[in-house]
């Protein structure tokens, strides 16, 4: 990765405001996209192509990607539930589609109304999309549940290696595994991590997408790195979740995640003072609506040195 070690995507925009009651405004929206890029995040996930009458909070995605394009070298990353949200996403040109399968087929009824093999299918035409597509697309399919399920409890190991060899054979380019429950410890992150790659192959398997509920999301983090994993989904105040898990409270908090691996010395490209300021444009914009971060609460220690130079870009 060009001058950092670690990529922080964030996933405010769109699994932080999908799990909120308020629609932000798309003026709001695209102030705070503008605030992230300027702090130096280089990958965001704006939105999903879902209908609207079922996400109201993401109706305005095509216009987000739209502006979310405008910031040279930031990766305008999307959800698609589905072939028809795919087709949206490639038309809209986002560089990176993600398309959930809950290992738990219980939670892919409830969150996609679709069963494996279904979702399967879509994974195979999608990537055949996206080989298509002029701009050529990175598709990644996240394994969400894959730590365990409200509905289901703990999933098979069988299952998740056929569904990851599946996945690959659909034709992929990448297997996210996503803690959407809030189920992981760190010796199941190394675990997981190791038994899909030894499906997926090494190189299939480098993003983790990590919740809080229950205090172990930065454990899990360094548990992902000494896996070698080096993408970490996370979410500016810890907004987000999943409203078909159950309890599934909050994603890690973006300023935090930022402020540790700094701290370790790996570099995330990202200015942690105006990361920190970002968040008034989600506080501004959500009145009310709980945020959360040790650091924005307690500030950066006496003597933090971060690994990253500020590199804070112009917007506008």
């Amino acid at each position: 990765m060009d001058g950092i070690d670690i990529l922080v995507s964030e996933v405010g925009p769109r699994d932080g405001l999908q799990n909120v009651k308020a629609v932000m405004p798309t003026a709001a929206k695209k102030r705070w996209i503008d605030a992230l890029v300027a702090s130096g995040v280089r990958e965001i996930e704006v939105g999903s192509f879902v209908p609207p009458r079922l996400l109201p909070q993401l109706a305005d995605t095509g216009e987000i990607v739209a502006h979310a394009l405008t910031h040279p070298g930031l990766t305008v990353a999307v959800l698609v539930p589905n072939v028809r949200g795919a087709a949206d996403a490639i038309a809209a040109g986002a560089h990176k589609l993600t398309l959930p399968l809950s290992v738990s087929e219980t939670h892919s009824l409830a969150n996609l109304r679709q069963t494996h093999d279904q979702v399967l299918a879509s994974a195979r035409t999608i990537a055949a999309m996206c080989a298509d597509a002029p701009s050529r697309p990175h598709f990644e399919v996240s394994l969400s549940t894959v730590f365990g399920c409200t509905l289901e409890g703990a999933i098979p190991n069988e299952t998740i290696r056929r569904l990851s060899a599946a996945l690959m054979d659909a034709g992929c380019d990448e297997i996210g595994l996503s803690d959407t429950t809030g189920y992981a410890t760190p010796d199941a992150v190394v675990r997981i991590v190791d038994m899909v790659r030894g499906v997926a192959g090494y190189d299939a398997v480098h993003g983790l997408h990590l919740h809080n509920t229950r205090g172990l999301g930065l454990a899990n983090v360094m548990a992902g790195l000494s896996a070698g994993i080096t993408t970490f989904d996370a979410s500016s105040g810890g907004l987000g979740g999943c409203p078909f898990a159950p309890g599934a409270s909050g994603n890690i908090v973006t300023e935090d995640l930022v402020f540790m691996l700094e701290a370790m010395g790996k570099r995330t490209g990202i200015d942690l003072d105006a990361l920190l300021a970002s968040r008034e444009h989600l506080i501004a914009a959500l009145p009310g609506e709980p945020v959360y971060g040790f650091i924005a609460d307690a500030g950066v220690p006496k003597g933090y040195a971060p690994a990253t130079s500020p590199q804070i870009r112009s917007v506008g």
